[in-house]
């Protein structure tokens, strides 16, 4: 799992590339939440493009993210997921918390 953020003027983009499951999830998340809490971003957009695979951990990376990022008075979007991983989000509500383009 390999993760590239990019900040300019207070809205960050997300890249991820890889797999994203229970066994790398953590990293992410942890990296995630260090750069949401120093770089206080107004709007942090997690570019789901290069993702070849995705579990239940997608899930809860996109809510833990989207509830951290309204904590720190920003919001989150996802952008460019997989049809099947679209699906997915939309099956689990995803679509009611974060805006997907």
């Amino acid at each position: 799992m390999k993760v590239d953020i990019k900040n300019e003027n207070g809205t960050a983009v997300a890249t991820l590339s890889g797999e994203l499951d229970h066994h790398n999830a953590k990293q992410l998340r942890a990296e995630l939440d260090r750069f949401i809490v120093t770089a206080q971003p107004r709007e942090l957009a997690i570019d789901f493009g290069g993702i070849t695979f995705m579990d239940s951990s997608g899930i809860g990376l996109i809510m833990g993210r989207s509830k951290l990022m309204k904590e720190c008075g920003g919001k989150l979007e996802v952008l460019n997921p997989q049809p099947y991983i679209r699906r997915v989000m939309k099956l689990a509500g995803i679509e009611r918390i974060v805006k997907i383009r």
